[in-house]
């Protein structure tokens, strides 16, 4: 076992005092209607993401010798950044190795901070790889993105912020890669009030650290697949994997669609703007994946450095989750004024029509037909129901 205490995760937070963002708690959110959900914020942290308490309280604490040879890093995403400007702020050299298909506004974003990067050809693993054999080569400190006890006492630093703030706390949910964040949080909490619930929160394309506690075994996964890219990893800390199985109470997981409607809620409702690992907390409260009803709980945001490029699919995505966008195909005859017979339907029946593709060279059923493909603003669910009965009563019923 680790060597955290709970004296380490109070030295971190003086440590952190005029360093890190404080972000206060917010809500109580209209985000649930069985449980009063509250957002910890770490998405307003510096560089975005919470990384930076624990990488900057790692470094802080490295010997006069150890700060002189510099330290270095794999990430293509918040660690890097947090490794980089805690580095810079206390004088010391950093390396990041990347994969050299990171994406060019983290590796300008990381250079920023004044770390140095190194491209290596390949995936994350050969990143990791690479920075490996550099720390043994040139005596880098290397800075784990998650198992490392002094990494966690850092990121421990939010539960003590959380029950501070907010004593009467039920439930604090987390989100879970490696579980860094979610082994800080969980022995912080328990440690001070054992009768707190503190849950964790994993895309169900990367379950590693779910799996490894239903297995009772670290597990290693083959692969992983999510939008939430900043939690996709293959396999648990030993450090971590053992802080979780004693102090989390329960690991579950949400879906894709899931977790583009809770990135969407938290734009349109809280103002905020969270990453995929970021949202997978609220996203497992609102679909009620957890035994929260009628509690206090505090969901941690814990980044918001979604790429642009994909911000807007994953906004389409929570809407035709939750019924705000509608994708429909029918087959109707090819005759004059079908295609206004069908939008007079939809607009009598309140569908805001965002675009109309009429196929008259299609794979119909009939010759003497063409396929229509609507996509209309909606409601909700029932509000699409309505209308998808509304055109087979007027004899144009879709076929998906």
């Amino acid at each position: 076992m680790c060597e955290l205490t709970i004296g380490e995760i109070y030295r971190a937070q003086m440590v952190l005092r005029d360093v890190a963002r404080h972000p206060k708690i917010i809500g109580p959110t209209n985000l649930s209607d069985r449980c009063r959900i509250y957002l910890k914020p770490e998405n307003l942290q510096h560089t975005g993401a919470f990384k930076l308490r624990g990488a900057y309280y790692k470094i802080s604490q490295l010997t006069d010798e150890e700060k002189a040879k510099g330290v270095i890093a794999c990430s293509a995403g918040n660690h890097a950044q947090g490794v980089a400007l805690s580095a810079t702020r206390n004088g010391i050299k950093s390396l990041i190795c990347l994969p050299a298909g990171a994406p060019i506004s983290k590796i300008e974003a990381t250079k920023r901070l004044g770390a140095e990067v190194c491209l290596v050809p390949g995936v994350y693993d050969d990143a990791y790889a690479k920075a490996l054999e550099l720390k043994e080569q040139m005596g880098y400190t290397f800075v784990h993105p998650f198992n490392d006890p002094k990494v966690i006492a850092g990121q421990g630093t939010i539960g003590l912020e959380i029950i501070e703030e907010m004593p009467e706390v039920e439930a604090i949910v987390v989100p879970v890669g490696g579980g860094g964040l979610i082994a800080g949080v969980a022995f912080a909490v328990k440690s001070l009030r054992p009768d707190i619930k503190v849950y964790g929160v994993q895309a169900a394309g990367a379950p590693s650290m779910a799996q490894s506690l239903k297995e009772q075994k670290r597990v290693h996964l083959n692969s992983v697949s999510t939008i939430a890219d900043g939690i996709a990893v293959k396999e648990p800390g030993d450090l971590t994997y053992e802080l979780c199985k004693e102090y989390v109470d329960e690991i579950v997981t949400v879906s894709e669609d899931e977790i583009a409607a809770a990135i969407l809620a938290l734009i349109e409702q809280q103002k905020l703007v969270a990453e995929g690992a970021g949202a997978t907390a609220v996203a497992a409260a609102m679909f009620n994946h957890l035994p929260v009803d009628g509690k206090k709980v505090v969901c941690l945001v814990s980044g918001g450095n979604i790429d642009v490029n994909i911000l807007n699919r994953v906004i389409n995505r929570g809407l035709l989750k939750k019924g705000r966008l509608c994708q429909l195909e029918l087959e109707v005859p090819d005759k004059p004024g079908t295609l206004s017979q069908v939008l007079k339907v939809v607009a009598e029946y309140g569908g805001n029509i965002l675009s109309v593709n009429h196929e008259r060279v299609s794979a119909a059923t009939q010759i003497n037909s063409c396929t229509l493909h609507l996509e209309l603003e909606t409601l909700n669910h029932d509000h699409i129901d309505r209308i998808r009965q509304a055109l087979s009563d007027a004899g144009f019923p879709p076929v998906r």
